[in-house]
């Protein structure tokens, strides 16, 4: 039997303790299981990787930012692959007022689940990872106004689909 190197075991504890916030992480923002497992397992594989190359200083904050990185380019493909198959839809101008209810926390990732991709990424990055909208336009590749843009635009897709669900 060969010997198990050092980073190896170091490796195996930190995966035992960053696992369950990695993909508690993921599922929140995902709601399917299948999804948030295969990111969950390329996130550690990434981790694997930068083992092997030496070149990251591996830690929990670390596998989560993986992690988001990881989402990110999850609905950045599905963003491609539905625009693809989908018209081109503008809502033009649209205004919208403060919205001030208690929202179903089910239906409200339904609602995410239905909007499109680029949509749910800004809402989640913006207001379920608290990002201030410059963060949110470089993740996106945006500008600043065109990220705001997509803010307004995706507020109210979310609000009509998710009053659209509520009235059911």
């Amino acid at each position: 039997m060969s010997a198990v190197p050092a980073g190896a075991v170091d490796f195996l504890d930190l995966y035992d303790e960053a696992v369950p916030q990695v993909y508690g992480y993921l599922m929140k923002r995902v709601g399917d299981r299948s999804v948030a497992e295969d990111l969950t397992s390329e996130t550690f594989m990434a981790g694997v990787a930068a083992l092997h190359r030496g070149t990251a200083d591996l830690s929990v904050g670390w596998f989560v930012t993986v992690a988001r990185n990881k989402l990110v380019d999850h609905w950045r493909r599905r963003e491609r692959e539905q625009r693809s198959l989908r018209l081109a839809y503008d809502e033009g101008d649209t205004v919208v007022e403060p919205w001030d209810v208690e929202l179903d926390v089910v239906l409200a990732h339904d609602v995410l689940d239905r909007l499109a991709p680029q949509q749910r990424l800004a809402l989640t990055l913006r207001y379920l990872d608290g990002l201030p909208v410059v963060q949110v336009a470089h993740v996106l590749g945006r500008t600043v106004h065109a990220t705001e843009a997509l803010l307004v635009r995706s507020r109210a897709a979310f609000r009509r689909v998710y009053e659209e669900g509520s009235d059911a």
